[in-house]
C-alpha cells in the first residue's frame, strides 16, 4: 500500500499537455475569414457601394405617344384628316427632382456606405470575441477533464488493491468500498466536464468553419491597460457606428427640407398634322407648387430633425452604458485575479502540504486508507479549482480587450 501512495503523489506532481490544429490567433484569423456572420456584413457593404452608383441620378426619361384633339361629334367626327386641331404626338418627358434632392441622395447613400461598413465592423469584434471564448472555454474545459483523468488513474492502483488489502487484514470491509465510491463521484464530475469540451468545441466549430476544430499553444496573455482603454472608448466599433447613423439622419432631414424646393418636368414634343396643315413642335415645363408647407413639408421637417437629435443621444446613452460596463469588467477582472493568487500562492500549495502529510502519515500506520483519499481528492479539487480562476482571469481579459480595446490592424 506504500507503494501506491508513492505513485499517487508521483501521478499529481506530473501534468498533462493538450493539443490540436488551432492556436489562439490562428483560430480568430480563420474566424475573420470564414464566418458566416461576417461574409454576410461584408456583401451588404459591397451592396451599398453598388447601390450609391444610381443615388442623385435623373429618373428615367418618358415616351408619350398619342392622339390629340380627334373629333367624336359635330361635322367632322371621326374625319381628322379634315380637322386641322388632330395630330399624333410623339413626345419626350424628363422628370427635373431639385439639386437639392439629388445631393440628399447622394449624401444619404453615402452614409449607407459607412453604416454598412460600421455594421461589418461590429460583427467582425463580436466574431473575434466569440471565437476568442469558444477557444479559451475549450482549453480550460480539456485542462479539467486532464486534472480528472490524473486522479482516476491514481485511484485504480488502490481499486486493484483494496481486495488484498481486506485478505492480509489491514482493511476493513467498508474500507474496501471507499475507492469505488470515490470513483463514482469523479466518473459523474467526469460527464459534466465532457459535455463541457464537446459544448466548448462546437462553439469553435460554428466561428471557425472547420470541421475537427481543436486547440494548442498557450492560452492568450492580454495587457490591461485601463486608461488607454478609457480613453479610447470612443473609439470602438460599437459607438463608431453611431457617427453614419447621425449622417444618415442629417441626409433625411436634408432631403425632407428639399421637398420645400420645387421640382420640375421638362416635355418635347412633335405633332403631325395633316400636311395641310403642318406640324408642330411642343416645349412644355411643369414646376412643382409646395405652397402648403405648413401642413404638408414642415411637419416631415420636424420629424427628422427630432430623429437626427435622438440618434445623439442614442449614442451618448450607449457611451455611458459601455463605460460602466468597461468598469464593472475590470472590477470583475481585479477580482478574479487576486482569487487566482490567492489559490496558486496559498490554496493549491495547502492542499499539496496536506496530501504529502497524510501520505506520510498513512505510511506510518497513524491514519487510514481513507484520510489519504481525502486528502488527494482536496488536492485534485484545489488543482480544478485552479484552473477555473486562471480561466476567469483569461476569459476577462480576452473579453476587455475584444471589446473595448482598438482594432488590429
Amino acid at each position: 500500500m506504500r507503494s501506491i501512495v508513492v505513485a499517487i503523489s508521483a501521478i499529481f506532481l506530473g501534468g498533462g499537455a493538450c493539443a490540436g490544429p488551432l492556436t489562439y490567433d490562428a483560430a480568430l484569423s480563420l474566424a475573420a475569414d470564414t464566418a458566416p456572420d461576417l461574409q454576410a456584413k461584408v456583401i451588404e457593404v459591397k451592396a451599398a457601394r453598388t447601390a450609391a452608383v444610381a443615388a442623385g441620378r435623373l429618373p428615367d426619361p418618358k415616351l408619350e405617344l398619342g392622339v390629340e384633339g380627334f373629333p367624336v361629334s359635330g361635322p367632322l367626327a371621326f374625319r381628322p384628316a379634315a380637322d386641322d386641331f388632330s395630330d399624333v404626338k410623339v413626345g419626350l418627358m424628363q422628370d427635373l427632382p431639385s439639386g437639392a434632392k439629388r445631393t440628399a441622395a447622394r449624401t444619404r447613400a453615402s452614409a449607407d456606405i459607412d453604416a454598412a461598413d460600421a455594421a461589418r465592423a461590429v460583427v467582425a469584434r463580436q466574431v473575434r470575441l466569440n471565437t476568442a471564448l469558444a477557444w479559451i472555454d475549450l482549453h480550460f474545459a480539456r485542462q479539467r477533464l486532464a486534472a480528472l483523468d490524473e486522479i482516476d488513474r491514481a485511484l485504480a492502483p488502490m481499486r486493484g488493491a483494496a481486495p488484498s488489502g481486506l485478505a492480509s487484514g489491514a482493511l476493513t470491509p467498508t474500507q474496501t468500498l471507499e475507492p469505488e465510491q470515490l470513483t463514482a463521484v469523479l466518473a459523474d464530475r467526469r460527464d459534466d466536464l465532457v459535455a463541457s469540451v464537446a459544448k466548448a468545441r462546437a462553439e469553435l466549430v460554428r466561428w471557425t468553419g472547420q470541421a475537427d476544430a481543436d486547440v494548442t499553444g498557450p492560452p492568450p496573455d492580454d495587457a490591461i491597460d485601463e486608461v488607454a482603454l478609457r480613453a479610447g472608448l470612443d473609439d470602438i466599433p460599437a459607438l463608431r457606428a453611431y457617427g453614419p447613423m447621425s449622417r444618415q439622419a442629417q441626409a433625411d432631414l436634408q432631403a425632407a427640407k428639399a421637398d420645400r424646393r420645387p421640382d420640375t418636368s421638362w416635355e418635347l414634343a412633335w405633332q403631325h398634322r395633316d400636311p395641310r396643315f403642318g406640324d408642330m413642335v411642343m416645349l412644355q415645363a411643369t414646376i412643382g407648387l409646395p405652397i402648403f408647407a405648413a401642413t404638408r413639408q414642415d411637419p416631415i421637417i420636424a420629424a427628422r430633425a427630432q430623429s437626427a437629435s435622438g440618434v445623439l443621444i442614442e449614442r451618448e446613452a450607449a457611451r455611458r452604458e459601455l463605460a460602466a460596463a468597461l468598469d464593472s469588467s475590470l472590477a470583475d477582472h481585479a477580482m478574479h485575479h487576486q482569487r487566482l493568487m490567492r489559490a496558486q500562492q496559498t490554496l493549491v500549495p495547502l492542499a499539496d502540504r496536506r496530501a504529502h502529510l497524510e501520505a506520510a502519515s498513512y505510511a506510518a500506520g497513524s491514519v487510514g486508507l481513507a484520510d489519504v483519499l481525502a486528502a488527494f481528492l482536496a488536492l485534485a479539487e484545489a488543482r480544478i479549482d485552479l484552473i477555473d480562476r486562471q480561466a476567469d482571469v483569461v476569459r476577462d481579459g480576452a473579453r476587455i480587450v475584444l471589446t473595448y480595446g482598438s482594432d488590429p490592424q
